[in-house]
């Protein structure tokens, strides 16, 4: 899955399903349940997920399509691709549902 690191603590994944006309099942969980952990390098991350809207989606899909050229092939399908923004938890909350890393 594509990854783009957007700030110190934040990441973007694209829910591109390889340009099939439905999103991706991850997509659909991770929207149910933002609170998940993810890995990057050899850090295990707590975080929460959002989707990006309007000029931050627009940003953040410019970079990567700029990172990576044949990006743009997904601009052609019949739907667009959701920009789903990775946020570093720096705390766990009482009625969080992710995953106790300690």
């Amino acid at each position: 899955m594509p990854i783009l690191q957007v700030a110190e603590d934040g990441w973007a994944v694209f829910a591109t399903h390889a340009g099939a006309p439905k999103h991706p099942a991850w997509y659909h969980n991770v929207v149910a349940h933002p609170e998940t952990i993810i890995e990057v390098g050899t850090e295990t991350i707590p975080v929460r997920a959002r989707v990006a809207v309007g000029e931050e989606r627009e940003l953040i899909w410019a970079r990567q399509r700029a990172f990576y050229p044949r990006f743009a092939r997904y601009e052609q399908t019949a739907r667009k691709i959701p920009v789903v923004v990775l946020e570093r938890l720096s705390a766990r909350r009482p009625d969080s549902r992710s995953l106790d890393l300690t």
